[in-house]
């Protein structure tokens, strides 16, 4: 048996590194080995670890969209917490995740102010943010359904779907439950329509988006 040091390894932006046969105490180790000040994100489940790089544009849009529903709840005066992307495991269920961002909204009140979580008696995130997910070579869907996301909404080309929970897998839906009065899903084209305009005038675009539909 031949030992692969992880530092070995190099992850190119856009890149996706997956390797199987990664044990429990292993993951933990490459986890500490990784440390929490990185560009990679990782996905873990039953043995098989990614690990990924994101482009530019990939960080873009995340951050985009992380802007926009922190300025939804702003102007919905609904209280939130951000977790940004956070190591999500549960060694009983064999996976772990780290999302592009993820939000308390429902469940802000019971972990304000918390710096630790443990999802064997704090709930997981009201709704996790994904970009590119069919790009990711390790499905990240079955992985938040063990921890118990409930919503995970997905961009991808231009395009941003809404999944949520339901007796153990995801089915896609038209409306979030954690903004079911705005059509969230038309999110991306006012994002596209502003991105030239910069990022204040996107965060003034959004805010007024919401302020039209819950007139």
């Amino acid at each position: 048996m031949v030992a692969i040091q992880l530092q070995q390894f190099e992850v190119q932006p856009g890149q996706t590194l997956l390797l199987r046969d990664v044990d429990w105490p292993e993951f933990e180790a490459i986890l500490s080995e990784l440390g929490n000040h990185r560009g990679t994100r990782i996905a873990y489940d039953h043995g098989w670890l990614a690990i990924m790089t994101p482009l530019p544009e990939h960080e873009y849009l995340k951050q985009s969209l992380s802007i926009a529903i922190e300025d939804i709840a702003e102007v919905l005066n609904l209280d939130y917490e951000s977790y940004g992307s956070a190591t999500w495991r549960q060694q009983a269920q064999q996976v772990g995740v780290e999302p592009d961002n993820c939000f308390y909204v429902q469940n802000a009140a019971r972990i304000r102010g918390q710096l630790t979580i443990d999802l064997a008696q704090d709930p997981p995130p009201d709704l996790a943010l994904e970009i590119d997910l069919t790009h990711k070579s390790l499905n990240r869907l079955p992985i938040y359904a063990r921890l118990g996301v409930p919503e995970i909404w997905c961009y991808d080309s231009g395009r941003l779907s809404i999944y949520q929970l339901q007796v153990g897998q995801y089915v896609e839906a038209e409306q979030s439950q954690v903004f079911p009065a705005l059509a969230i899903r038309t999110l991306p084209q006012l994002i596209e329509t502003y991105r030239p305009q910069g990022r204040l005038a996107l965060r003034r675009a959004v805010r007024d988006w919401v302020k039209q539909q819950v007139k």
